[in-house]
């Protein structure tokens, strides 16, 4: 079985134009999946069934409020900088609770962002960079839920979606 993602799901104005910005400037070739906000990248799938359960635990409060607040240099790629204390203490609590089981990477600091380029030459991510930030303004991202997914080697499979829903 493959591991293990999870993400927020974003809302359907802010899914349109981050789309939009992924399918502009991801190398097509290697953009096998929409653009998202990854939460955990690689948990064991033997804990799918309690993801789920947790995921619905915290689905049943309020949205939390997000905002993207620059971009990011990922070296060879470009992404949007997002901040949400809301999401920073859902990320904590499923990683205190998954502790012995997280992989190097999910185990470091969380760094939220939304990748909308990525394997491109320092030189073309460099390029994107300083055109975004040129008429970059912060702004609210909705966030509407999150999801689990298994990873296929590329592309995923979706195993369940959790709308938050409490005020």
């Amino acid at each position: 079985m493959s591991a293990i993602i999870v993400t927020a799901t974003f809302g359907d104005g802010d899914n349109g134009w981050l789309q939009e910005l992924r399918r502009a400037y991801y190398p097509p070739e290697r953009n096998r999946v929409p653009a998202h906000l990854t939460l955990f990248r690689q948990l064991p799938p033997s804990l799918e069934a309690e993801l789920a359960t947790r995921l619905a635990r915290f689905a049943a409060s309020r949205p939390p409020s997000a905002m993207v607040t620059g971009i990011m240099d990922l070296g060879e790629g470009t992404a949007l900088k997002v901040e949400s204390d809301a999401l920073i203490r859902i990320r904590e609590e499923l990683a205190e609770i998954f502790h012995g089981l997280l992989t190097p990477q999910d185990f470091a600091p969380w760094r939220p962002h939304v990748t909308i380029q990525n394997k491109v030459s320092a030189t073309q991510a460099r390029e994107l960079l300083v055109s975004l930030e040129s008429d970059f303004r912060p702004r609210p991202l909705g966030i509407i839920g999150l999801g689990l997914h298994r990873y296929l080697g590329g592309p995923w499979e979706r195993l369940g979606g959790f709308s938050f829903r409490g005020r």
